[in-house]
């Protein structure tokens, strides 16, 4: 490809922030929310037409764990998003705290009224163009395109929940993608929701999940007659009377940094849905056989790209150690759930009950992990915070604080430090006082034990 020089680049700026957010997914929303609280002026800038990120424009079908077996552990802002996002949903017990079902247009309001409630502003359908800096660590300006064309945005600290860490490694910031020597990601997958399925018959029927050895997807496979089902990855959850999501199958060799990668996964997905349909319209007839695809995910469920390195990385032996941490902003308890490899995935589609992968580790009962602030700034940027999928973490890791919970919790902190670094020289977030944003984070309800 050759290059274009921009000819009359002279642009609009609004500098008119203290704290500006790239990414409306979980950690953007609580982050923003939590910033403009703390009475910080505050920009959530959002690529799509909505908020929620893979729990909303993705079609993820449920809420990972919010418990850590005896308590909620995810707290504050998180737990209020969680607990209004369960409202409406007449088939779940009030008082369930794990794997509880998304219903994502009740979610998409609960993150408008969330962030509009803070005094935050929301500007959707704007993409993050390019990052400008000073050359020492300290951005300076963001570009970003909408219907006015190009604009220049300023503030005076800079949240990135992008999950890609675009806003870091744009400015400069050292990352880490997939597996450190091979480069390989985790899969994708592209969830789907169907309709008017069977909800009694669905219900009284055996799960479709390949932890039961007498599932379906062992059938559907088997019988060789849907090839785009790859394998027998299959979560799937009650969302709305009729109304079944799907977290299932896997699209391998996807990275959300390759505008072409994504683009063809997406046309990719939707015809596995559709095959997905077909195949459960066959073999489960009674719930599926009148069923239709009602929808799929706008955003590709993007497991990992890019990993940040922050002034601490978060170690497989750390989460082992069940550790805590002096400056920990918020505790964890989600297993290491790590997506193998097309050939790891594909090796037990034809034995009856899915074998764990070898990285899956998982806590007993009021067992957890705290996670660091220091994994929250990227070492080499001065006014930058991170928050999300792309935090510092060994690879194994990722794959624990990775989803949405613990986006949350760690948002709302970010978005506390932040307001905080706004009055700092340089508005450096590396000498926020972490004492003092523990005691704000308790205050507002966040789960950190003094002793555990």
């Amino acid at each position: 490809m050759g290059e274009y020089v921009l000819q009359n680049s002279r642009m609009q700026l609004d500098d008119s922030w203290d704290v500006i957010v790239v990414g409306g997914g979980p950690a953007g929303c609580t982050a923003a929310a939590a910033a403009a609280r703390e009475g910080a002026r505050t920009l959530l800038i959002e690529a799509t037409g909505s908020l929620g990120g893979m729990g909303t424009s993705g079609l993820v079908p449920a809420w990972c764990p919010f418990s850590d077996m005896e308590k909620i552990i995810y707290r504050g802002l998180a737990e209020r998003v969680f607990t209004e996002s369960k409202k409406h949903l007449a088939h779940v017990d009030k008082n369930a705290l794990d794997w509880v079902p998304i219903n994502p247009e009740r979610l998409k309001l609960v993150y408008d009224e969330l962030v509009q409630e803070s005094g935050a502003k929301i500007l959707f359908n704007t993409m993050l163009g390019s990052v400008e800096t000073d050359g020492n660590g300290t951005v300076t300006a963001l570009i970003a395109a909408n219907k006015k064309g190009l604009q220049a945005f300023r503030a005076k600290v800079y949240i990135d929940c992008t999950g890609d860490g675009d806003v870091a490694t744009w400015a400069g910031a050292e990352y880490v993608k997939g597996d450190a020597e091979t480069g390989t990601l985790m899969p994708a997958t592209h969830c789907f929701t169907l309709g008017n399925v069977d909800e009694k018959a669905y219900l009284s029927g055996p799960s479709l999940h390949a932890n039961n050895e007498y599932s379906s997807i062992y059938d559907i496979i088997q019988s060789g007659d849907y090839p785009l089902i790859p394998d027998t990855h299959l979560c799937n959850n009650l969302i709305a009377p009729g109304t079944v999501g799907f977290n299932a199958g896997h699209i391998w060799n996807v990275d959300n940094t390759d505008p072409y990668s994504i683009s063809a996964a997406l046309i990719q997905g939707r015809k596995m849905a559709m095959a997905y349909r077909d195949a459960l319209a066959e073999f489960e007839p009674d719930a599926f056989g009148h069923a239709f695809v009602a929808n799929t995910g706008s955003l590709m469920g993007i497991r990992e790209t890019c990993r940040i390195l922050g002034d601490y990385v978060l170690t497989v032996e750390d989460y082992v150690q069940r550790r805590s941490f002096d400056d920990e902003i918020c505790r964890n308890s989600y297993y290491i759930d790590v997506h193998g490899t097309e050939k790891d995935e594909k090796k037990n589609v034809n034995q009856r009950k899915e074998a764990e992968a070898p990285l899956i580790v998982r806590y007993g009962p009021g067992e957890s992990h705290g996670l660091p602030y220091r994994c929250l700034t990227p070492k080499a940027l001065t006014n930058v915070l991170i928050a999300g999928r792309s935090v510092s973490c060994e690879r194994a890791v990722q794959g624990s604080v990775r989803v949405m919970p613990v986006c949350l919790a760690m948002g709302e902190a970010v978005g506390i430090a932040a307001a905080m670094a706004k009055e700092l020289p340089g508005h450096n977030v590396h000498t926020v006082d972490v004492s003092a944003l523990r005691s704000r984070l308790r205050a507002v309800g966040a789960f950190l034990p003094e002793q555990l």
